[in-house]
């Protein structure tokens, strides 16, 4: 089973793809972050990342989506902006087949760091731990998709 993991954001938006096969280890095959630029109007910027997500649906062919549920955020803009791309990215999934599966950030850090309380950091220093990463991740977001893709695997006893 291949989960496409999604940290959603309009600045940066963290993906994974991660696979489990029965009777297997996970396997990270692809993260990243797609960037959109702040020169560019909202809109514009929606369609980038619709169309990254596409793509990557499309090379790797996911089963289901695991994407990260907006639990709180101080800026009610930057809130409304980040549902925009969620219920982007939902549609585009539903529109390729793919189950979707929302998760709140304790149910991803219970998942990966097995403490709902768990800072960037140590939730930095766990996802290694858990899938064998080979190549240097520059931001938190990429992880957070990974993260979210393995507690799909967690929730589902994949």
């Amino acid at each position: 089973m291949k989960i496409l993991g999604i940290d959603p954001g309009y600045e940066r938006l963290g993906v994974a793809i991660v696979e489990k096969e029965p009777s297997s280890k996970e396997q990270l095959i692809h993260s990243g972050c797609v960037q959109t630029s702040a020169q560019l109007p909202f809109p514009e910027r929606l369609e980038l990342i619709g169309n990254a997500v596409e793509l990557l649906i499309k090379t790797y062919k996911p089963n289901a989506l695991a994407i990260e549920k907006l639990y709180f955020v101080n800026n009610q803009k930057t809130a409304m902006s980040v549902a925009q791309v969620i219920g982007a990215i939902i549609y585009i999934a539903k529109s390729n087949g793919l189950e979707i599966f929302e998760y709140t950030p304790l149910q991803i850090k219970s998942a990966c760091a097995g403490n709902g309380r768990a800072d960037k950091k140590q939730m930095m220093a766990m996802i290694p731990l858990l899938v064998k990463i080979e190549k240097n991740i520059k931001h938190d977001d990429e992880y957070d998709a990974i993260a979210a893709a393995l507690t799909h695997l967690a929730h589902r006893h994949l």
